[in-house]
């Protein structure tokens, strides 16, 4: 990230990080009160909120190891949650071939129980996020040598991200204990719903956050506003959700000062090139070729995620589904099959053309790497089906500014957006359908489908193999067409027709975003859905064949056992165990 590097000082400062062999990730020994002292100034704050910072990727800075700040895989703990957000969701299927990361594949299949090791390594992640905050607001009291506005602004920004990291936790675990800069028992239960306290921080950030910043990568309050409006729609309080969406939508600018727009090209989110744009709500922000002297910085938990073989040195992780790829097929009216996607054909109908930006098929140019050739960029297709990720993947063109060479896999420059402008518009489309209002649901979900209908996102063909990034014949790579909805269409169809259409263009426009397996869970559908995705899929590839998702049981993770035994006291635990896991 740009802004870890100064991590070390964090670490040497006192909040140095828990290594495997340490106890609880509560159990914390504070500070000695020289080291307090040394860091209790503005240069020592603005050191350890740089830590806050460098914890979002939950990477350590240690080259080629793919280290987290638990001590495991890095990719356990990608700050996209492509693993426990996409292919929990069935976005994407573990990839790699059946024995590789064992892990994943029994997150896939709703078999990890509370022993799964990158459970516990997300928990820690997290909690070192939370823990580097809570150093943050405990020392600023103490500081004399900044102004009480310099001393306001990194309390903004530091609730804003312990925040996150809440955020975090509570979707993967639901009852999690919550921990802040006063508490004095370590070993709190997690018997309380945090929703309202990370409601309180959002909302200490959203008054108090600047409208600007001159760094990128820092919070405004607008983003604070998204993310606010965001954690409503999770408690579904749509009615304090609507009230800042609508301030948004008219308001909202970027941390740079532009005003929230969708950009014209689809494709430009996923692009080194041009991130930190109009449609940039708050986004972690990767480097390569840093001067660090490590990659770590280079969006190392989706090292794994390219093609097998071909110009890429790693590894066919994360391949999207058939299910996935058949989302994007549109009837004569550019409309999506919203119910019988899977009755259709990709060969022989027309497609919505995010498809291509999304998804790596055989006979399409993938990016400007040349067309992708099909299987022979996969490792074990019977596992994991045809396809390769490539929202993650950079431009041959810009590879010696956004690729990083070092470690034993690809790194690269591409900003995660924790969230963009279209995951608000949908958002609020959401909202505006649960409290009957179909007309402003549907102009919010048309300007979403009107980006994707622009000639500019679409994939052309290329002159030759050898084509730089532009360098295009003006011929659509598929037979495209997508459209907007009719005028009326919501209304006339009712709320349960706009729903069901909102929560499909949201499968579609933030797919392989991490996203997917969250929504169903906050929507009440991941029991109906993931079964009938299993059903589905299972015909297909062996990686999900008999998996079964249990209502009730799975729509959280398993309390890492871990944790469990680590806050035991006199033979009672402290922290209990979700439903249905042992």
């Amino acid at each position: 990230m740009k802004l870890n590097k100064n991590i070390s000082i964090a670490i040497l400062a006192g909040i140095g990080l828990c290594s495997p062999a340490c106890k609880n990730f509560l159990d914390r020994v504070p500070p000695s009160s020289l080291k307090e002292n040394l860091v209790a100034n503005k240069k020592g704050i603005n050191a350890l909120l740089i830590g806050v910072y460098g914890a979002l990727d939950g990477q350590d800075f240690t080259d080629g190891d793919m280290t987290n700040l638990s001590g495991g895989a890095g990719f356990a703990v990608s700050p996209d949650n492509w693993i426990y957000g996409s292919v929990c969701g069935g976005d994407a299927h573990k990839g790699s071939d059946h024995f590789d990361a064992p892990p994943i594949l029994d997150l896939a299949r709703y078999t990890a129980g509370a022993t799964n090791s990158f459970l516990n390594d997300k928990w820690r992640v997290d909690y070192e996020g939370v823990t580097r905050c809570n150093t943050v607001l405990r020392l600023l009291p103490q500081v004399t040598d900044m102004t009480d506005e310099e001393k306001t602004e990194v309390e903004a920004e530091t609730h804003f991200l312990r925040a996150h990291y809440y955020s975090d936790l509570k979707k993967m675990f639901n009852m999690v204990p919550w921990i802040d800069e006063t508490t004095t028992d370590m070993k709190t239960p997690n018997n309380k719903d945090i929703w309202p306290n990370i409601e309180a921080d959002f909302q200490f950030a959203w008054e108090k956050l600047p409208l600007t910043q001159s760094e990128v990568g820092r919070p405004n309050k607008w983003a604070a506003a998204c993310y606010l409006a965001k954690t409503y729609m999770y408690e579904h309080k749509y009615p304090e959700a609507e009230a800042l969406f609508d301030q948004i939508l008219v308001s909202g600018v970027t941390s740079k000062g532009e005003h929230y727009q969708l950009r014209n090209r689809f494709e430009d989110n996923f692009d080194a090139a041009t991130e930190n744009t109009s449609e940039c709500v708050f986004a972690i922000q990767f480097d390569a070729n840093d001067n660090s002297g490590t990659s770590a910085n280079a969006n190392q938990g989706e090292m794994l995620n390219y093609p097998y073989n071909g110009p890429f040195s790693c590894c066919g992780f994360f391949q999207p589904t058939q299910d996935l790829v058949n989302s994007y097929i549109t009837d004569a009216q550019g409309l999506p099959y919203l119910d019988d996607y899977n009755n259709h054909s990709i060969t022989t109908e027309t497609l919505d053309p995010r498809l291509d930006w999304t998804v790596g098929r055989q006979g399409i140019p993938y990016l400007d790497w040349g067309v992708h050739p099909g299987d022979a960029w996969i490792r074990e297709a019977s596992t994991a089906g045809h396809y390769s990720p490539k929202k993650n993947v950079y431009w041959q063109a810009t590879q010696d500014k956004y690729y990083d060479p070092r470690g034993w896999a690809p790194g690269n420059a591409i900003n995660y957006n924790l969230i963009r402008y279209a995951d608000i518009l949908l958002l609020a489309a959401e909202c505006a359908a649960q409290l009957d209002n179909p007309d402003k649901a549907q102009a919010l979900v048309d300007s979403v489908r009107g980006r994707a209908a622009r000639p500019e996102s679409e994939v052309y063909l290329y002159k030759d193999d050898s084509a730089p990034m532009g360098g295009f014949q003006d011929v659509p790579a598929a037979n495209y067409n997508i459209a907007r909805y009719p005028a009326g269409t919501f209304s006339t169809k009712g709320k349960d027709f706009a729903l069901k259409a909102i929560y499909f263009e949201r499968k579609l426009e933030l797919a392989m975003e991490g996203h997917r397996f969250f929504d169903l869970v906050r929507w009440g559908i991941a029991s109906e859905t993931l079964n009938a995705y299993f059903a589905f899929e299972g015909n297909l590839t062996l990686d999900v064949q008999g998996a079964d998702f249990t209502k009730g049981t799975n729509e959280y993770f398993a309390i890492p056992q871990r944790q469990i035994d680590l806050t035991t006291n006199g033979g009672t635990n402290t922290l209990q165990q979700n439903n249905g896991y042992h």
